[in-house]
């Protein structure tokens, strides 16, 4: 013990920590707070050194006493002092982990403010990306606008153009006649300066020219007259063909059963509109060919007169060959208390444009198409409910159009696996047809309108083509 007290007096370390605890009290006013901090860690190092030799020498005092010797000291001095201390420590401790704490919760505060100020960002970047969006939408929507005006300007400048090239053929027509007149006249004044001709000869070629024909002008305006209907076609697929869908549906749960009404409607009104075609170009040439004469040929002159005339073509009657065709039509149902007729406006309208195909060189017609045949991808296109892995049609939605079995409007089909299984289990389960409604007979014994043309009188039809004298 003498020892350890004694290398602690040696060392004067208590004097050297009473000094410069004066010196940090004359200076501290002077001092910066780096200083004083350091002043103040300097002489708790110092207090740290003089405490353990200070509990060095205690327990060397304590172990010179014996077991028992200073214990009353030791309760009573000693012990209160260090709880004392362990409380100010687990004081300093709870003062660390607050300020810890503290910091921790200001760190996540400043990285939750850094991540705000990042999504303000990119937010304000996504609001101005989406800005810029909505006007490059704005713009192609313009754009969009501007070519269908500009797509329904060139429809209406083609179909002008029509009425200009009609209305010059008209003229020319009338010149034409003007000119036939002039020579009858001419020649009739002939005759009467000239002995009158004797009974049996030959009459004036004048008369022969007296027809209401321009030489060619189907041939003309073929182009126009095809890109026309080309168009049209395409615009009865996207809206009379959805009217009848709508106007079906209401009266058919089954999509697949209105989408072969549609489609069969198309088919019997191209074949109902050639078959008129071809009776009406007959009975123009039985007529016309009476009094042909000229350099074009009579082909040529009897497709002239059609195009010129075809408002005389009896659409009504093709309509009611179509609805009789498919009232009897195994593959297609239709309930009994209705009729085909709600959809005469899709029939009407297709055989129109089906009649005016067969006057363009080559005339257009529409793909033939049979449930169970190989999908095409070049006649077809899949609905948007077909199986894309089938190879076999289904069934039909719209046919294609074909111009010398080169297709120029892709039509529309529904695949499926299993479909000439269906279509055989279709067709027994229809074989047995369906009954004809009231409306069926009632619309079956209409009658129908007939024209000079339809009548197929020639004397008729030759007094609409000739002028008067």
């Amino acid at each position: 013990m003498a020892d350890g007290l004694r290398r602690l007096v040696s060392t004067e370390s208590a004097r050297a920590l009473q000094d410069k605890l004066e010196s940090w009290y004359r200076d501290y006013e002077i001092n910066t707070c780096d200083q004083n901090l350091n002043r103040c860690c300097e002489i708790i190092e110092l207090n740290s050194e003089i405490q353990g030799q200070l509990f060095t020498i205690l327990s060397e005092t304590s172990r010179e006493g014996g077991h028992y010797a200073g214990v009353e000291t030791i309760k009573t001095r000693l012990l209160p002092w260090l709880g004392t201390c362990f409380s100010c420590a687990a004081s300093g401790r709870l003062l660390e982990t607050n300020l810890s704490l503290t910091q921790d919760s200001l760190e996540k505060e400043r990285q939750l403010s850094e991540l705000a100020t990042n999504q303000t960002f990119k937010l304000q970047e996504l609001q101005e990306e989406l800005t810029s969006t909505r006007l490059q939408l704005d713009h192609v929507q313009q754009d969009l606008e501007t070519s269908r005006a500009q797509e329904k300007d060139a429809l209406k400048k083609l179909e002008r153009l029509n009425d200009y090239e009609q209305q010059i053929q008209l003229l020319r027509d009338e010149i034409s006649i003007l000119d036939a007149q002039k020579s009858v006249l001419q020649s009739r004044l002939a005759r009467s300066r000239s002995p009158s001709p004797r009974r049996g000869e030959a009459k004036s070629p004048g008369s022969l020219l007296l027809r209401s024909c321009s030489p060619g002008r189907a041939r003309r305006t073929n182009a126009s007259r095809r890109a026309r209907l080309v168009a049209r076609f395409g615009d009865i697929y996207a809206q009379e063909r959805l009217d009848a869908e709508t106007l079906l549906r209401t009266y058919i749960s089954d999509m697949e059963t209105v989408q072969r009404i549609i489609y069969i409607a198309a088919v019997e009104s191209f074949h109902a509109a050639k078959m008129a075609y071809r009776q009406f170009k007959i009975r123009v040439r039985e007529t016309l060919s009476l009094g042909h004469s000229g350099p074009e040929s009579l082909e040529d002159t009897v497709l002239d007169y059609i195009v010129r005339h075809e408002d005389l073509y009896d659409v009504q009657a093709s309509v009611n060959e179509v609805i009789r065709s498919m009232n009897i039509n195994p593959r297609i149902s239709f309930p009994p208390e209705i009729d085909f007729i709600v959809i005469s406006t899709l029939i009407r309208e297709l055989c129109r444009v089906a009649f005016s195909m067969q006057t363009l060189f080559p005339p257009l017609d529409i793909a033939f198409g049979t449930d169970g045949e190989l999908f095409s991808e070049n006649k077809y296109h899949r609905s948007f409910d077909s199986d894309f892995t089938a190879a076999l049609v289904a069934y039909h939605v719209w046919p294609a159009l074909m111009e010398d079995d080169i297709v120029i409007v892709k039509g529309e089909a529904v695949t499926k696996r299993g479909a000439l299984w269906s279509r055989r289990s279709r067709s027994r389960g229809r074989s047995q047809g369906h009954s004809t409604s009231p409306l069926r007979s009632q619309h079956l014994s209409r009658s129908r309108s007939s024209s000079p043309l339809r009548s197929g009188s020639p004397s008729l039809c030759k007094q609409s083509l000739s002028p008067a004298p």
